[in-house]
């Protein structure tokens, strides 16, 4: 890539930027939003977060794991399991690693 196109590109970027985190400032009066939107911003956080751990618990290059001996199951059980009981967020991912850790290390899942 050349120099001008890098440039090119990050203005392009920039622009984008700059839009996309103004769009809110720009009306003077605030954006009406349906109800059900609303309602599918609540949990949107919680789908990225799932689509961002759920492979990488069930699948291993691109692959689905076909066996129980993956440190990765008992440890996302443990960490759920803690989750519900205590509803921690650090004490969650403590559990987890916890448990993913020794298998890992010392049973060489």
């Amino acid at each position: 890539m050349s120099d001008a196109m890098t440039w090119v590109a990050l203005f392009g970027l920039g622009v984008v930027t700059v839009i996309t985190r103004g769009f809110f400032m720009i009306s003077d009066q605030p954006l009406p939003m349906p109800g059900w939107l609303r309602e599918l911003l609540k949990v949107a956080p919680l789908a990225a977060l799932a689509a961002v751990v759920a492979p990488e618990i069930f699948m291993t290059q691109g692959q689905l794991i076909t066996t129980w001996q993956d440190a990765r199951w008992p440890g996302a059980l443990a960490a759920t399991g803690y989750y519900f009981w205590r509803r921690d967020i650090l004490g969650t991912i403590l559990v987890g690693m916890a448990v993913m850790l020794p298998l890992k290390l010392g049973l060489g899942w």
